[in-house]
């Protein structure tokens, strides 16, 4: 089966019609099928965006990628700074 990736948006907009299943009282595996996902990612995807807006996790997945960036930059400067303090060591 093709591994499919949904947007934040298309995940609050699932998880809203799966409150709408749950509330009309179909199960929880009855709504993973109507919406296509298995149920550890419908647990998954409740336990991270249960609640959010469709703004909310847009400006969460932004932010998570900001830090990913930012923890990058982290090491290639702490990388650079051990090259030359082994440089200014003279011992190489």
């Amino acid at each position: 089966m093709k591994r499919k990736r949904h947007t934040p948006e298309q995940i609050i907009r699932k998880l809203r019609t799966a409150e709408q299943l749950l509330n009309q009282g179909q199960s929880v595996a009855d709504v993973c099928r109507a919406l296509e996902v298995s149920a550890p990612t419908y647990h998954r995807w409740q336990q991270l965006y249960g609640g959010m807006k469709a703004t909310e996790a847009k400006r969460l997945k932004e932010l998570e990628q900001e830090n990913a960036r930012l923890k990058r930059l982290l090491a290639d400067a702490e990388l650079d700074k051990a090259m030359l303090k082994e440089l200014a060591e003279g011992n190489f």
